[in-house]
């Protein structure tokens, strides 16, 4: 029995550091030792550029292993930051239309991720959007964590992701468990980020995986070096914050295995 934990990072509404938290979690994993796998399913392949990669200059990515069969191994990249990654590009757009006529479309990423499991964390970035690569992420993952930023409006989603995740627990993945929020982008000093955070554990009765990621300008110059926040700033509050999250999920991982 394969011991990875594949986890989805989800929330389609953007700007709530999606895309930062696989990118630092996945270095953080590493950093603890883990063997890691981050995969790029964002047609805007933010997560691709912010680990130094141009888009521009792949010949191949996760739409091929998607739509086309190509092995995963053939496209898979080693980063600086001691985490493996399946690219995109801006073709993964097209793979929703191409997917959505085929038969199991639900299941094209777990078919892909059960062929990788000498990895022990995969951590999928899902696009900003609740289409078939959403789905089909949910469908693969043991479990999702839902990034979350302290402001009154950016929780108006959660119960649209989590209706999603019904349907999913319902058709294709009834093991599926949502982890918990991840607080993102966190003013400590007001009580309405504090607030918000306490609104969503009693409206939707989530666990909030801490500590909060708190706001700072560290993790806007993180993508233009391509490499994460633990690399270009190891010792900032936001690193430290990543590296006590992932702490916290491996924890997690480990009491529901």
């Amino acid at each position: 029995m394969s011991t990875t934990t594949v986890l989805a990072v989800a929330n389609q509404k953007g700007g709530v550091a999606k895309t930062t938290s696989v990118a630092s979690l996945g270095a953080a994993l590493a950093e603890l030792g883990h063997r890691v796998l981050l995969v790029d399913l964002d047609p805007q392949a933010c997560l691709t550029f912010s680990l130094g990669i141009d888009p521009e200059d792949l010949d191949a990515s996760v739409h091929h292993v998607l739509t086309k069969g190509l092995d995963a191994t053939e496209v898979i990249i080693e980063t600086e930051d001691g985490v493996d990654l399946l690219p995109a590009t801006i073709e993964l757009a097209r793979a929703e239309a191409d997917l959505l006529t085929r038969t199991g479309r639900e299941f094209v990423i777990r078919t892909v991720v059960a062929d990788l499991d000498h990895y022990d964390w995969v951590l999928l970035d899902c696009p900003p959007s609740l289409g078939v690569l959403t789905v089909a992420a949910l469908t693969a993952a043991n479990g999702v964590l839902v990034p979350l930023q302290c402001e009154t409006l950016s929780h108006r989603g959660v119960g649209q992701l989590l209706d999603t995740v019904h349907d999913v627990r319902r058709f294709t993945n009834p093991h599926l468990e949502v982890w918990g929020v991840l607080p993102t982008l966190y003013d400590g000093r007001t009580n309405h980020a504090r607030a918000v955070l306490d609104n969503i554990s009693e409206t939707y009765g989530l666990a909030v995986i801490g500590p909060p990621i708190p706001k700072s300008i560290r993790f806007a110059e993180a993508p233009a070096a391509g490499r994460s926040i633990l690399a270009t700033s190891r010792t900032s509050k936001g690193a430290q914050a990543y590296r006590e999250v992932a702490r916290n999920l491996t924890t997690f991982s480990t009491a529901r295995s």
